[in-house]
């Protein structure tokens, strides 16, 4: 089903930093209309026919209204593969904002969390390490070879890699790069950018809020300095890259 595409804007990335802190602040901009639920995984739904996209269905998760610019966030669009260049072929004149995070401290929160929803028992220091194998074995069925939903504890935090994919397929204007420690420490300078860049006016300064914080319990392995060591090197090649494309970089603790 063709329909003119109604979407101006995604927060396509990145999970575990700051997304859904984002997505609310921008649900009290009142220009501004989002989808129904924050996350409507659309554009990384292998099973759709996307020869011939229902963009129909899509759109039918918004209340869009009279407003002009119209969004979701769905943070694994700038790491699952086709995705976004299933965005450029609904808009090429997407706006996409992403939110990064230290991606050692966001591989450790990712953790965190599928350990405590029940899909992880291997410890951390084990996962990033020998459990990055499990990616590039047989998976449920549809899987791309060398992803995962959830156990993508390291690889989702190759920004470098998603930002030079993301810059071949849209032009760098259309891009917004914040660090997540940003938007943490200085919401209203954040969200003042967010704003510029959307076309929105200025507003007042928004309440700070703290979502999905990771839960309070008994975790079976530390957070070791080998652990940091091990993803800092891992990590140290994509980072310089990440640096050369935007000049963003993270500061190994």
């Amino acid at each position: 089903m063709t329909c003119a595409p109604i979407v101006t804007f995604l927060i396509a990335g990145v999970q575990k930093a700051g997304t859904t802190a984002l997505y609310d602040y921008l649900a009290e901009e009142p220009g501004v209309g989002l989808s129904r639920v924050k996350e409507t995984h659309f554009f990384d739904d292998d099973s759709l026919d996307w020869s011939q996209p229902d963009y129909g269905r899509y759109h039918g998760g918004f209340d869009a209204g009279d407003k002009r610019v119209i969004g979701e966030a769905t943070p694994i669009y700038s790491y699952w593969p086709n995705s976004l260049e299933r965005i450029r072929a609904y808009n090429p004149a997407m706006r996409l904002i992403l939110l990064l995070r230290d991606p050692v401290a966001r591989a450790w929160s990712h953790w965190r969390m599928e350990f405590a929803r029940g899909v992880e028992r291997g410890s951390f220091g084990w996962c990033i390490r020998q459990g990055r194998q499990r990616l590039f074995e047989q998976g449920p069925v549809g899987r791309p070879w060398g992803h995962d939903r959830e156990l993508s504890y390291v690889e989702r935090g190759f920004y470098g890699e998603q930002v030079e994919r993301l810059y071949g397929l849209f032009p760098a204007a259309q891009v917004l790069i914040l660090k997540s420690e940003d938007l943490r420490r200085d919401s209203a300078a954040a969200l003042a950018q967010v704003r510029a860049f959307l076309g929105l006016p200025e507003g007042a300064p928004p309440r700070p809020r703290e979502v999905h914080v990771g839960a309070e319990m008994d975790y079976p392995s530390p957070f070791t300095d080998d652990d940091r060591a091990f993803l800092r090197g891992v990590y140290a090649r994509d980072q310089a890259r990440l640096r050369a494309l935007t000049g963003i970089s993270f500061a190994a603790p």
